[in-house]
């Protein structure tokens, strides 16, 4: 081709665009009508432009070829639960993540006839063991074993640690010389109501703390993160979100000096989840699960539709899988590695998300750090101020949820189908902070319709 693409048509700069839309507003004022503002407190505009950049971003590297449709499973039982990971994985799951609560299991038999050169394994640990996760990191896998062990991700969901802050930071420190990663969940912050804004500062302060606490003669060595995200349904936002976070952990990786592969494993949130109109969440997190893939999530594990009050079956978890499957070999979700590279609109919004965060990060570092305002309650009061906000959208009718707060189905019975509490948990014990809280948006009001129910 000797002319480029749309070469007879004139360019149209971003000041004419401008002009030709007020016009069409007739005496409407643009910023009222057609400029809105997110949670985030960006201002988003009815279009994006060439002009809006001094220079183009640099490509990003990651690999949306690569992200690998995973299967969680909770080890109640061993064999059980061995048998379930062979069966999955004929079924197209790619990885599997192991929740593990007791030490007390035969890593033999739970990787029993799973083929680790092919099948990429995550551990994620409910306690805190360096002789098991040195176990753990001799499996010979050329697939590779991932190890989520998070002493601080435990302090902020439980409110404690898992014996006291000199052990648990002593064999966290074993823990990332064994395995030279550590692991961070971010979804508490998002299931609790936190923005992205705040998502991102947080686990870039979260993982700060982590790299402080690496002994200084080893900063020159290589440290991998595991970043554990929730994706809610803001479509172009996660993807920028997920995207800002790459860009974020590399700035704050070459402040250390060392070289670092971030991996990001993302769950669809379950804060926008609902027990009413239950088959709305399957579009929910086919949606998020695309913002995951084009936001360059290396591992996705999907929520199945009924997650939130049914116990883990079968049906459930076919369906969240085989959505996966529908992306990778029916969509073409699998085709292009950098697909959100210069779409104006999300690299615009890449670099709001990054600035934002990363000025909330510094303000964070400059009151003592994340575990300090963890312990004076900074951290909780602003995840419930956030969330706060998001709840008022949704009772005022402003957030939507298909099938809760607008056009609801009165006939629809639920009473009988809850197989576990969907609602948040009080248990009273005693704690070293106020732990953060996950909790749904629709909660209050399915309460209130289970009660009404006849």
């Amino acid at each position: 081709m000797t002319k480029t693409l749309f070469s007879e048509f004139n360019s149209v700069s971003s000041k004419q665009w401008k002009q030709k839309i007020q016009f069409d507003l007739k005496g409407g004022d643009y910023n009222d009508t057609l400029v809105w503002n997110s949670n985030e407190d960006i201002a988003v505009k009815p279009y994006y432009h060439a002009d809006d950049f001094t220079e183009f971003p640099e490509p990003s590297n990651t690999k949306a070829t690569q992200w690998k449709i995973c299967q969680s499973i909770f080890v109640a039982h061993v064999e059980k639960s061995n048998l379930k990971a062979i069966d999955v994985i004929e079924r197209g799951a790619e990885s599997i993540k192991f929740i593990i609560p007791t030490e007390a299991i035969s890593i033999e038999d739970l990787l029993k006839n799973i083929d680790l050169n092919k099948t990429p394994i995550h551990f994620e640990l409910q306690f805190l063991s360096s002789k098991f996760v040195q176990e753990l990191s001799i499996t010979p896998s050329k697939a590779g074993i991932h190890i989520h062990t998070d002493i601080i991700g435990n302090l902020a969901k439980t409110g404690n640690w898992f014996n006291n802050i000199t052990d648990d930071f002593s064999k966290f420190a074993n823990i990332a010389k064994i395995t030279k990663s550590f692991s961070v969940n971010t979804s508490l912050y998002q299931n609790s109501g936190a923005n992205m804004v705040q998502q991102l500062a947080y686990a870039l302060a979260h993982a700060n703390e982590y790299l402080n606490s690496i002994n200084e003669d080893e900063t020159t060595q290589t440290y991998n993160v595991n970043f554990n995200v929730s994706v809610g349904t803001n479509y172009f936002f996660e993807i920028a979100k997920l995207r800002a976070l790459r860009l974020l952990w590399q700035t704050l990786t070459s402040e250390y000096n060392i070289e670092s592969h971030c991996h990001i494993t993302v769950t669809p949130t379950k804060r926008n989840k609902t027990i009413y109109d239950y088959n709305t969440n399957m579009l929910r997190t086919t949606t998020e699960c695309m913002s995951a893939i084009l936001g360059g999530a290396n591992t996705i594990c999907n929520l199945g539709y009924d997650a939130i009050y049914h116990k883990d079956n079968e049906f459930g978890e076919r369906i969240a899988r085989n959505q996966l499957l529908i992306l990778k070999h029916e969509s073409y979700f699998d085709k292009v590695d950098n697909p959100a590279d210069g779409a104006y609109y999300i690299e615009t919004l890449t670099n709001q998300l990054a600035d934002k965060a990363l000025t909330l990060f510094k303000d964070i570092e400059k009151n003592g750090g994340f575990l300090k305002q963890l312990k004076d309650g900074t951290i909780q009061r602003k995840i419930k101020e956030t969330a706060l906000k998001e709840q008022h959208l949704f009772d005022n009718g402003e957030d939507i949820l298909l099938g809760t707060n607008k056009h609801p189905n009165p006939n629809d019975r639920m009473n009988h189908e809850l197989e576990i509490y969907p609602f948040v948990k009080t248990n009273q014990r005693k704690t070293l902070i106020e732990p953060i809280i996950e909790k749904r948006l629709s909660e209050t009001l399915e309460q209130q319709r289970l009660k009404n129910e006849k």
